[in-house]
């Protein structure tokens, strides 16, 4: 396998986990039911902002990273990783 090939499957695969996370996250929607706490609904809108549109900043910023330093595919493992902990995060602060 060419280092060009893993390379686009590797970026090819972060970008299929952030649609994924982010189409997941649109389902973390503010509930009809008002918190009980201003920090639990400041909880809420904090995740759902994450959820929603983290996975893709998280992207952005990799592509950044990964144009400055010339390691496409090392960033593009950490940015894999990167977007599955930032969409856990979302889902964590807003579970509904």
């Amino acid at each position: 396998m060419s280092d060009t090939f893993l390379t686009s499957a590797a970026w090819l695969a972060v970008l299929a986990i952030a649609v994924s996370a982010v189409l997941f996250g649109l389902e973390a929607r503010q509930p009809t039911r008002q918190a009980r706490d201003a920090r639990a609904d400041r909880n809420r809108r904090i995740g759902a902002v994450l959820s929603i549109s983290g996975p893709f900043t998280v992207v952005l910023l990799a592509l950044g990273i990964a144009a400055m330093t010339g390691a496409w595919l090392t960033v593009a493992v950490i940015a894999f990783a990167a977007v599955g902990v930032v969409a856990l995060a979302g889902l964590v602060l807003a579970p509904h």
